[in-house]
């Protein structure tokens, strides 16, 4: 990514900024991949990080198990069409409002990049959050600190090596494995999820095919393919390079402060001596899960996880220099010295989430209990008796309510209608559920002026109340007007 400005590295010299580079962090000039030992960190920051990580992942492991309204709190049955959200159920019908918020959702994403940076795939995103918090800390407890990682990488295959390998391996396939039933759970419901496990795989041969299929896509993803999802892959990374401006906030190196960087001398006055504050220890690349180092500038690979801010404070603090070398700051502030302002650009992004925000929520709100339709069928007509003129209608009722519904068919308009239907005069639809059945409805024919003639049904509840209603037209004999 280009900046506006050049950094000094050791010795005086200027390191040129970085204008175009074809390849990451992740591979060397030749296209091969190199392997990334970070340090495991350690700070304020990380502390924070763990404290949210932990309790992302109490949520994702105990969701699936709770109720809202006696409904799944989040359920994406596909398969089935059943949709939980909150606790509340939505079906094809609504398909368009769960449209609406995954573009509003897109909308709030590029205004929470363009004012915070890439801080959700520092702290929020799974893939991050899997990975530092589960699988390497899983490297960290058998193969150690980084300096023993690279060490057992470097040696023969001996019986330490075969082992460590084998047992993180294991564990790796365990867990990936945990994921994808916990996984499923959220798109058949835990009770489905616990009767496969209980009939075993050759009842069920499809789905356990298909959780073989996840399990190796997400041991391959954490134990092999691993910060490359982020670099290569994400499209969210690649998008933020559009975003980002010098308003936004990112994990920057103040290099106005470090450079010229140098080794660390005890006693030396490096204002002096005409030295910056960074005493070029290297400890916040050692640290970095993609392998970049962050005083090059901002790149497309950070994902502002902020451990070389940890890493750095602690040098500073140990030096007696003052923190914050590394820090969440914008490119103005570093450049300029300039405090954060809310752009237009921000007030656009931020008026039309609320907008989006604001519809989305009318339409939850007025989305109906129950929906009703009245369709003719195919091929029919009208029948004449007794001075009235007859329609028969198939209707179809979808319960959208948490609890079961008494429904009564009313014609709104026009007037001094008669409804009959072959049963009760009550319908009772359970809580999501579809009820069809058919109904006739009849006007006296001095009613009827036109052979066809639009009316209104209303359909109401057990206290009276009006739940929807729905337009058709009614069939008459043909008369001539004078």
């Amino acid at each position: 990514m280009s900046q506006d400005h050049n950094y000094r590295g050791g010795q005086g010299q200027v390191v040129e900024p970085e204008t175009f580079r074809d390849s990451v962090g992740t591979m060397d000039d030749t296209g091969k991949r190199r392997w990334v030992f970070p340090r495991k960190p350690k700070g304020r920051y990380t502390n924070y990080r763990t404290l949210v990580a932990y309790f992302l992942l109490a949520l994702f492991f105990t969701m699936p198990f709770l109720k809202l309204n006696g409904n799944p709190f989040l359920l994406i049955n596909v398969v089935e069409r059943h949709f939980y959200i909150f606790g509340q159920p939505f079906y094809p019908q609504d398909f368009f409002i769960l449209a609406l918020g995954a573009i509003t959702s897109i909308v709030f994403i590029i205004l929470f990049t363009v004012v915070f940076g890439r801080i959700f795939c520092g702290w929020i995103c799974p893939q991050t959050i899997f990975l530092e918090m589960v699988f390497r800390k899983i490297d960290y407890l058998i193969e150690g600190d980084r300096n023993k990682q690279m060490k057992l990488d470097r040696q023969e295959w001996n019986t330490e090596k075969i082992w460590k390998r084998t047992l993180k391996w294991s564990v790796f396939m365990i867990i990936s494995l945990i994921i994808t039933h916990w996984m499923f759970m959220y798109i058949v419901g835990y009770n489905e999820v616990f009767d496969m496990i209980k009939e075993g795989p050759f009842t069920n041969f499809s789905s356990f095919l298909v959780m073989i299929i996840f399990t190796a896509a997400f041991y391959f993803t954490f134990a092999w393919f691993r910060e490359q999802v982020c670099t290569l892959v994400c499209p969210y990374g690649r998008l933020q390079g559009v975003l980002i401006d010098k308003q936004t906030i990112n994990v920057y190196y103040d290099f106005k402060r470090g450079e010229n960087r140098s080794k660390w001398r005890k006693g030396e006055d490096r204002k002096a001596n005409g030295k910056g504050d960074c005493i070029d220890c290297n400890q916040c690349v050692v640290v970095c899960p993609t392998g970049i180092d962050i005083r090059d500038g901002q790149q497309l690979e950070c994902v502002n996880c902020t451990a070389c801010i940890d890493a750095c404070d602690e040098v500073m603090v140990k030096t007696g220099l003052p923190p914050g070398l590394i820090r969440y700051a914008t490119e103005d502030e570093i450049e300029k010295e300039l405090p954060f302002t809310y752009t237009n650009r921000t007030k656009a992004y931020t008026v039309v989430l609320l907008l989006m925000v604001g519809f989305l929520g009318f339409l939850l709100y007025n989305r109906g209990d129950v929906e009703a339709k009245f369709i003719k069928p195919a091929g029919s007509s009208f029948f004449v008796r007794d001075a009235k003129i007859t329609n028969t209608y198939s209707y179809t009722f979808l319960n959208k309510r948490n609890k079961d519904a008494i429904i009564t068919i009313k014609v709104l308009e026009p007037q001094h209608a008669e409804v009959t239907l072959s049963e009760s005069n009550k319908i009772k639809i359970k809580k999501g559920e579809i009820t069809k059945g058919t109904v006739n409805i009849s006007f006296p024919e001095s009613e009827i002026k036109l052979s066809k003639q639009n009316i209104s049904i209303g359909i109401y509840d057990d206290k009276g109340e009006l739940l929807d209603t729905f337009k058709t037209y009614f069939e008459g004999p043909f008369k001539l007007q004078f």
